[in-house]
């Protein structure tokens, strides 16, 4: 029987099943293995036989991995990298991290860059594009790909919300020069923080093998920090959420027994210290453990969205479109409407911890846009998108009865005030 207290939730790390707690609470009482052991060889080798690539090198989070492929490129200070508006600050930073400009390129209406927008936002001053696969669902890749060729720009591929999706039968994280990859606390696959640089060339790789070796690992206390969340999250706060669990959660995080997905600096355009750095050892065996059930993972999210789609299909929710040359990674099931922050405050008071990935342009919403260089106006859609978000979990722990209560109280909801007006 489902305990009351206990949310049901998009985040709070969703994917965690007893076995991968069980793991986590192991670690704990071996710290020889948190940063030494064979784990990030055997995940990087997993890990390129699974998507099909020569090279692959771990870091301690997605941007770390982006901070190592911006260094590899060697692009001059000042280049321009363009990537989609409609994200969030983490993807943003390393390239002003990197002492490059980011150019924002509005996005289409499945929430990825506009082939259109990218076409004008290009200058003499444009080196590489940033793609993003925008909660699973993969981007237009031939055409984005086709005026990086014709403009001389390099393609690099956002796969954070991604990893497993297929654009025409090849998996993303394949078709440009590099690619990166994250295992954050609700990502496809989690072990609380960490990522993954990918590329087929093999000069690029050896500058990446060259930063890892040198970039060092987060230490012992920080390892400590990731290994405690799982733990803490499954067996304390998330079953006593409804009492205290959520003022524990802000407790132990103010107290930095747990971490935070996004550091206060990082709003700030600023670079905390703990980036970029290797993965460590434990929570590679953590990311080993899920990519094992990648497969499982991917129909139990399919399953899902295919749920919402029957069930939100005609209503006054504008769904993501289904494109058959496209196998979706379906991270978070995305949905407008007019009246998203009044549903999801509806739906946060009855227990049901929807999403609102993404309230502006650059999120977090308290991000400061000129922190990471976005004008408002420059991209209309994201603007527009912004304000009328809601993602659904597909995650492993989100059963039909789980999926049918969301349903149910994002309409009742939306019927609700639509009849107050």
């Amino acid at each position: 029987m489902r305990n009351p207290l206990k949310p049901i939730s998009i985040s709070l790390s969703p994917n965690t099943q007893a076995d991968d707690v069980k793991l986590a609470f192991s670690l704990l009482f071996r710290p020889k293995l948190w940063l030494l052991g064979n784990a990030v060889n055997e995940l990087e080798r997993g890990f390129r036989e699974y998507l099909g690539v020569k090279h692959a090198y771990s870091f301690n989070s997605g941007r770390s991995a982006l901070v190592a492929i911006l260094d590899a490129l060697g692009l001059e200070k000042g280049s321009q990298v363009l990537l989609q508006a409609f994200t969030c600050n983490a993807a943003v930073n390393p390239i002003r991290w990197a002492e490059l400009e980011p150019v924002f390129v509005d996005c289409d209406r499945n929430y990825n860059l506009s082939a259109a927008d990218l076409k004008k936002k290009i200058t003499e001053k444009s080196r590489a594009v940033m793609v993003q696969h925008t909660f699973g669902l993969p981007a237009d890749i031939d055409e984005i790909k086709k005026i990086c060729d014709d403009n001389n720009l390099i393609l690099i591929e956002d796969c954070a919300h991604s990893l497993g999706a297929e654009y025409k039968n090849k998996k993303v994280g394949t078709f440009g020069r590099a690619a990166f990859f994250s295992f954050g606390r609700d990502k496809i696959i989690s072990c609380v923080y960490g990522g993954m640089a990918v590329t087929n060339s093999e000069a690029l790789a050896r500058k990446l093998a060259a930063y890892q070796k040198n970039c060092g690992d987060p230490g012992r206390a920080w390892t400590l920090q990731q290994l405690l969340h799982p733990v803490l999250m499954n067996w304390l706060i998330l079953p006593t959420y409804s009492i205290f669990g959520r003022y524990l959660l802000v407790l132990l995080q103010w107290l930095h027994v747990l971490s935070k997905a996004i550091h206060q600096k990082e709003k700030r355009g600023l670079k905390p210290d703990y980036f970029p750095k290797c993965l460590p050892n434990a929570l590679a065996i953590l990311a080993a453990n899920q990519i094992k059930k990648i497969d499982e993972f991917w129909r139990h999210r399919q399953s899902v969205a295919k749920y919402y789609s029957n069930e939100l299909k005609g209503s006054e929710f504008v769904l993501p479109v289904v494109l058959s040359d496209r196998k979706d990674a379906r991270l978070r099931f995305a949905v407008r409407n007019k009246n998203a922050a009044k549903i999801i405050k509806f739906s946060w008071r009855k227990n049901l911890l929807i999403g609102d990935w993404y309230r502006t342009p650059v999120d977090p919403s308290d991000t400061r846009p000129e922190a990471v260089g976005y004008k408002k106006g420059t991209c209309p859609n994201a603007e527009e998108f912004a304000g009328k978000m809601i993602n659904l979990p597909t995650h492993i722990n989100i059963n039909g009865r789980s999926a049918k209560k969301i349903v149910t109280s994002i309409k009742n909801a939306n019927k609700h005030r639509r009849n107050r007006k």
